[in-house]
């Protein structure tokens, strides 16, 4: 399939020209889902920005040609989806504790551990507000 027209073949390299159906294959091409840019571009002997471009202004071209309407109330937009088919969702924030017996643990409020080598028994006192350092300690004793 020959989709460029040339002025001669005697001569310097001229720029190529591609048709428009050539061009609009191509980004048809590009578009279905789990198609890579690139490979369309390298199975067409295109360069991929070139058919970047092509793409981006097919687009241009049907929001240019969408059917502006005066609609009083915006309809709200949908959440946009990525190429692994995932959407994000909006979540409330984290309720607080019922009561106070729910946000502190049972007890005291000290994180313990019981570490045992052999026949000794090393018990270890952490205060929550240093929790992270706690695991980063323990992590560590643990390889």
């Amino acid at each position: 399939m020959n989709t460029t027209e040339r002025a001669g073949a005697i001569g310097r390299q001229r720029r190529r020209r591609h048709s428009a159906a050539f061009k609009a294959e191509s980004v048809a091409a590009c578009l279905k889902p789990g198609v890579s840019i690139a490979a369309v571009a390298m199975a067409r002997s295109l360069n991929a920005n070139l058919l970047r471009r092509w793409i981006v202004d097919a687009e241009r071209q049907v929001s240019a040609a969408a059917p502006v309407t005066a609609d009083p109330k915006p309809k709200p937009k949908p959440a946009p989806v990525d190429a692994a088919g995932f959407v994000p969702l909006a979540l409330p924030p984290p309720s607080p504790p019922a009561s106070a017996s729910d946000a502190a643990p049972t007890g005291d409020s000290t994180i313990r551990i019981k570490v045992r080598r052999g026949a000794t028994v090393v018990t270890v006192e952490w205060p929550p507000a240093t929790a992270r350092e706690c695991g980063l300690w323990l992590r560590e004793l643990l390889r």
